[in-house]
């Protein structure tokens, strides 16, 4: 028997997704078989079937839960999407801790080949890095790290590369105030994250942004061969060392000094309960959902499980759903934090004449996504089933064992840029519209929702989710290649996005606030 063309989620859904191209005509038949609905037109993969009556003003389910509402009246076998679907007020019962489920403990510690930095933490590589302060020192830090060839880092094979940490801001706001604060946390956070093995940092001089209140309020230092702090230069100003030439000059000559002390690491088995996960997803579609982010749950329930930490961030993609995860908070303290990170982006988007529907965005509609409800649905889920044990704000360390949320923005660059900050050594990263997003100096796994997908971008896709839709593989089976991938990447596996030397430009600390 052939397999049918579209799969119904839950029992309760009042919608079919097509698992392939449907064309008119195509037929889908419910488990017991006593509902039968055709296709009135073609249907695209990850796009939306009606199957029972849907009046005008009707709410629709999917996954179980409600996505939005008729706009017009809907018939069996109709496309259910933006010409017919809209957002609805939703009514969240809020619980807490209601939903608690342990994932068992595994009979067999994992490990992973990884570098043991002189404090104890667990990097999966090795860079260095210029850190600017302000976007007035990129174009020099840029030169500084051109100077770095293969050539050159072929002496120091233990060294994965030379990055310029670059951004857009770093003055023209309030000193010491949300953004300045935020903006130091995840320069902070890179500078500190154990994949960085030694660092510089290079401002111009005059931003609000001071290179030294960076370094004081951060503890930022350079380390020598022992691991003790060192007398090396740390701050480098352009107005202080007489304009970019004579510091990209010197610039180079401080990283060439910083070079063997970075090389002097090597791998070692470590074990996975040192790995953080960041979990996002970019260029969704419709089958997101169904495939690669569930399949990730299992991921991620497995890191957990082996005492790792695994983190769900892009708050705007949960929204509509965050009503599932407080079940799931280890008390209503954490429960509460992220229900008022929620608000806060009513709020935020609010101020600007902006509803948070307008995510989903252009790409993702096309890929059968029409409302941010059904979206969040569908990444929530790569959180599996873990309890929540704490919610962070942006770019915040997390220090917390197991599932957490750190508060990000949907944008693909200045999430991951936030988990990194953070914590995050290793990235997984869920994509149905074909996502190339890289992110030096932390590993970033890409997995395709949909077999079309996978092979037009053999060359960015690490892993094939759409073997789910295929019939070929089980969410579960899915869930344990990308579990295994995991370690393999964290072991030193090159990812797609790295054999093609992208994660350079990733680089987007989130800045909320007034620019002045």
């Amino acid at each position: 028997m052939s397999k049918s063309p579209f799969l119904q989620l839950h029992e309760a859904d009042t919608v079919v997704v097509a698992r392939d191209f449907a064309p008119q005509g195509s037929v889908w038949t419910s488990p017991d078989g006593k509902l039968t609905v055709t296709a009135k037109e073609r249907i695209e993969l990850g796009h939306k079937m009606a199957i029972v009556p849907l009046p005008k003003g009707t709410t629709l389910l999917k996954f179980g839960q409600p996505i939005g509402f008729s706009t017009i009246d809907i018939a069996p076998g109709d496309w259910v999407h933006s010409h017919n679907l809209d957002m609805m007020s939703l009514h969240r019962d809020f619980e807490f801790g209601t939903a608690i489920h342990e994932p068992p403990a595994p009979a067999t510690p994992r490990t992973f080949m990884g570098y043991r930095r002189q404090d104890g933490r667990a990097a999966t590589r090795n860079y260095v890095a210029i850190v600017s302060t302000v976007n007035c020192s990129a174009t020099s830090a840029n030169y500084i790290v051109d100077a770095f060839d293969e050539a050159l880092l072929a002496e120091f094979p233990n060294i994965d590369g030379v990055i310029a940490l670059n951004h857009k801001s770093g003055c023209s706001f309030r000193y010491t105030g949300p953004d300045h604060q935020m903006l130091a946390r995840t320069l902070g956070g890179f500078a500190r994250h154990p994949n960085i093995g030694a660092y510089i940092i290079l401002g111009l001089g005059c931003e609000t942004g001071q290179a030294s209140f960076l370094a004081e309020e951060y503890d930022l230092v350079t380390l020598d061969n022992a691991g003790s702090k060192s007398n090396r230069p740390l701050i480098m100003n352009i107005q202080d060392l007489g304009g970019v030439k004579k510091t990209v000059q010197q610039g180079i000559a401080a990283l060439k000094d910083l070079l063997p002390a970075a090389n002097q690491v090597q791998r070692m088995p470590i074990p996975i309960s040192e790995l953080i996960l960041g979990t996002n997803c970019g260029g969704s579609d419709g089958s997101s959902g169904v495939t690669a982010n569930p399949a990730l749950g299992v991921a991620s329930d497995l890191l957990v499980a082996h005492g790792g930490t695994s983190a769900l961030a892009e708050t705007t993609e949960i929204y509509g759903g965050e009503h599932l995860l407080t079940r799931r908070a280890v008390s209503r303290e954490v429960g509460e934090k992220l229900i008022e990170r929620i608000r806060w982006w009513e709020e935020y988007a609010a101020k600007f004449g902006a509803k948070i529907d307008n995510n989903p965005s252009v790409g993702n509609k096309k890929g059968g996504l029409t409302t941010i409800f059904e979206k969040s649905l569908g990444a929530i889920s790569k959180a599996g089933t873990a309890p929540l044990r704490a919610v962070y704000e942006y770019s915040e360390p997390m220090t917390e064992k197991g599932f957490v949320i750190m508060d990000t923005p949907g944008f693909d660059p200045a999430s991951v840029t936030g988990l990194v900050a953070g914590g995050a050594n290793i990235v997984i990263f869920t994509t149905g519209r074909g996502s190339c997003f890289g992110c030096k100096p932390v590993p970033s796994i890409k997995v395709s929702t949909n077999t079309p997908i996978y092979d037009r971008m053999i060359d960015d896709m690490d892993l094939n989710a759409g073997t789910i839709l295929d019939g070929e593989k089980t969410v579960e089976e899915v869930g344990l290649e990308i579990f295994e991938e995991m370690i393999a990447v964290a072991s030193g596996k090159k990812t797609k996005s790295e054999l093609q030397g992208i994660g350079d430009e990733e680089f987007c600390p989130w800045m909320p606030g007034p620019i002045f």
